[in-house]
């Protein structure tokens, strides 16, 4: 495993993550809410490093970013953990990834380990201009994501970071100089929605990440997926718009996607096509130019992809082969979940 990048050491062993503004504290044992980092004897391990869930090739403007190197294809690859809980999450098993994870707490694990560098080789395989960190929240992955992209920056290719940006400051910060694309969501303008998918979230906390990435000089794009009923308000919608054109500038992209049912939010129905319109017309009587609608494509889904082994050089056998170190600190430390975890789907 590898030692978690940003973490602060408190008083009677216990630790906090600095890596998303959940800022977890954590004793011996413990995992934070994305589960994928765990406290060990007083130090923070990010069990997923160089684990990865999900690959797949494809443009750019899927993830979706239509304004930074446009008509490129990138690989989208993907871990385990997440520091969201979105009832409408259509990659499920990834981004909360119980079981997968617990099999690393305890080094039973057969998924996928692939170094930074084998990476960017299968990367170059496959002809692609960019790697894109996407399938649940990269911030959880951040030790992973900065090796890749230093890997992909020697070997030219650029990285994309797809993320629901409720990620601290100082992720960012790290992230800055390695990071060329940052896709962004902004759900709602409501406290109320994110306090849904994430109890101690908030719109100004994730709009400040937002603003801040642009300022640290990353190329931003925004998104909203619009859900009946929950953010489909015109007065909503306009002032999404109207903030995205005062904070990050009236030419800024914004993506406006079409929710499929999933999950918690199977019963909604999918968004009207005239609901997606509705909030193109209203973004461009605020005076946005760059606004986008995708009523076939909600979310960038991993449910389809190819199996991990078919991007890597090597054979099923190798790829899925048990990852255990030969250190004896493995077991059931880590593996206990906090309450908040004990009713998810297994």
């Amino acid at each position: 495993m590898v030692e978690t990048r940003l973490q602060t050491k408190l008083d009677n062993g216990i630790t906090r993550c600095d890596l998303c503004l959940w800022r977890c504290k954590l004793s011996h044992g413990q995992r934070g809410f994305c589960q994928a980092h765990v406290n060990r004897n007083g130090t923070l391990y990010n069990l997923s490093y160089g684990i990865v869930s999900s690959m797949e090739v494809g443009p750019i403007e899927d993830k979706p970013v239509k304004h930074y190197r446009p008509g490129s294809k990138v690989l989208s690859v993907g871990s385990y953990g997440c520091n969201f809980r979105c009832g409408g999450c259509h990659n499920l098993e990834i981004s909360w990834g119980t079981e997968a994870l617990d099999e690393l707490a305890r080094g039973e694990s057969k998924a996928a380990y692939v170094t930074p560098d084998e990476l960017v080789e299968a990367a170059l395989r496959q002809g692609v201009e960019g790697i894109a960190f996407t399938y649940s929240e990269p911030a959880v992955w951040l030790e992973y994501l900065l090796d890749v992209s230093e890997a992909a920056y020697r070997a030219g290719l650029y990285t994309v970071y797809v993320t629901n940006s409720f990620v601290t400051d100082e992720a960012l910060e790290l992230m800055a100089p390695q990071v060329d694309v940052v896709c962004s969501d902004i759900k709602s303008m409501r406290d109320e929605f994110y306090h849904q998918v994430c109890p101690v979230g908030s719109v100004s906390e994730v709009l400040d990440s937002i603003e801040k990435a642009q300022r640290l000089g990353i190329h931003v794009e925004t998104r909203t997926n619009i859900i009946p009923g929950y953010n489909d308000g015109p007065e909503e919608l306009r002032q999404i718009a109207e903030w995205i054109r005062d904070h990050l500038g009236a030419e800024s992209p914004w993506h406006i996607t079409r929710f499929f049912p999933a999950y918690k939010l199977s019963d909604v129905e999918a968004t009207p096509a005239e609901t997606l319109w509705q909030a193109h017309d209203i973004a461009c009587e605020v005076g946005l130019t760059n606004v986008y609608v995708y009523d076939d494509k909600g979310c960038d889904c991993a449910a389809e992809n190819l199996p991990v082994e078919a991007f890597l050089n090597a054979d099923d056998a190798q790829v899925h082969a048990v990852k255990k170190c030969s250190a004896s600190c493995c077991g059931d430390d880590g593996v206990l979940l906090k309450r908040y975890e004990e009713e998810l789907p297994r």
